[in-house]
C-alpha cells in the first residue's frame, strides 16, 4: 500500500468567504464533500489509510472526518508549515517513503503506484495533464522531464502540461523535506536548479481543481454533466417553491429555494436558503452568497 498524505492545512484564501464557513477540502461538490472523492480515488487504488494535515478550522474538519467511510489519520499543525513542511511533520505516520502527496483541492484518479515507481529512491514524479508546448503550468522535454516551472527554464521544451497537484516522492526526498516551506518553491525548484531531473506521469483522465470560485463552480457543473446529464441535482428533503425553476444547479440536502424565476448554474449548500432569481453563485449554509464568475 502506498503511503499517502492529503494536504489540507491551507486557508483557501482564493475561495473566501466560503472558506470561513468550511475548510476548502470539505466544500461540497455534487452530493458530497470534495475530500470524499479523494478518499474514493485512493480506495480504488488500493489505499485504505491516508494522512491529512490540518490547521484551518480543525474542529470542523475532525467532526467531518468521523463521517467519511475512510481511515484518515490527522496531523494537526498549531502553526501552518506549508505543503513541504506538512509532509515533514507527518513523517512519523508516513514512514520513510516513498510517499504520494495529494493537494486537498484536486479531484482526480492518478495511478499512484506508477507515480512512486517513476519517482525512484531519491526522485520526484509529478502527475501532469498534457498540453501543447508552451502551454500550462509546466514544460517537459523529450524524456517527459520538467524543463519549465514557475517561469524558470531548465532545458528544451517539447510539450507543456498542467501539474494536477499529485506527486510521488522517493524516500530520499521525503527524508530531506524542509520543516517549513512550499513543495514547488522550496523542493521542486531547488532540485531543478541543481541540474537534477523531475519526472512526470501523463494523466489523461478527468480532473478538477476547486482552488478558486470559478473552478469550484466548474467542478460542480462537471459533476452534473457526468452524473446527471447536465441537468440539476436536488438532494433529499429540499423545499423548492412552486414559482422557481432550476437550470444546471446543485441543491444540497435540506436546502430551501423560494422566490420567483430561475436558479441558473448555482450551488446551494446543504441546509442553505436561496431566493430566485440567481445565476452563477454559491450559497453557503450561513446565508453567504458568493458570485462565482
Amino acid at each position: 500500500m502506498v503511503s499517502t498524505i492529503v494536504l489540507c492545512a491551507g486557508f483557501g484564501t482564493r475561495l473566501l468567504p466560503l472558506t470561513r464557513v468550511r475548510p476548502k477540502p470539505l466544500l461540497p461538490v455534487g452530493d458530497r464533500p470534495a475530500l470524499s472523492y479523494i478518499a474514493s480515488a485512493l480506495f480504488e487504488r488500493g489505499v485504505d489509510t491516508a494522512v491529512v494535515n490540518l490547521h484551518h478550522m480543525v474542529d470542523v474538519f475532525l467532526s467531518e472526518l468521523e463521517h467519511l467511510p475512510f481511515n484518515f489519520q490527522a496531523v494537526v499543525e498549531p502553526e501552518i508549515r506549508g505543503t513541504a513542511g506538512g509532509i515533514a511533520g507527518a513523517r512519523s505516520l508516513l514512514g520513510p517513503g516513498p510517499v504520494v502527496a495529494w493537494v486537498g483541492d484536486v479531484l482526480a484518479r492518478p495511478d499512484l503506484g506508477a507515480l512512486v515507481a517513476r519517482a525512484g529512491g531519491r526522485g520526484i514524479c509529478l502527475a501532469v495533464a498534457p498540453r501543447p508546448a508552451g502551454q500550462g503550468t509546466v514544460g517537459r522535454d523529450a524524456r517527459g522531464c520538467i524543463v519549465r516551472l514557475r517561469g524558470e527554464r531548465f532545458g528544451l521544451e517539447v510539450a507543456g502540461g498542467d501539474y494536477i497537484g499529485v506527486c510521488g516522492l522517493g524516500p530520499g526526498i521525503v527524508q530531506a523535506m524542509p520543516e517549513r516551506g512550499c513543495l514547488v518553491g522550496d523542493v521542486f525548484l531547488p532540485v531543478l536548479r541543481r541540474g537534477e531531473s523531475i519526472a512526470t506521469l501523463e494523466y489523461r483522465g478527468k480532473w478538477s481543481d476547486i482552488g478558486d470560485r470559478a473552478c469550484y463552480l466548474a467542478a460542480n457543473l462537471d459533476w452534473l454533466d457526468e452524473h446527471h446529464g447536465g441537468g440539476s441535482w436536488v438532494g433529499p428533503d429540499v423545499n423548492i417553491g412552486h414559482h422557481v425553476r432550476t437550470e444546471r444547479c446543485v441543491v444540497g440536502r435540506g436546502a430551501r429555494v423560494d422566490g420567483y424565476g430561475s436558479l441558473v448554474r448555482c450551488v446551494v449548500w446543504p441546509g442553505a436558503t436561496a431566493r430566485a432569481p440567481l445565476s452563477d453563485v454559491v450559497i453557503a449554509d450561513d446565508a453567504t452568497i458568493v458570485r462565482a464568475l
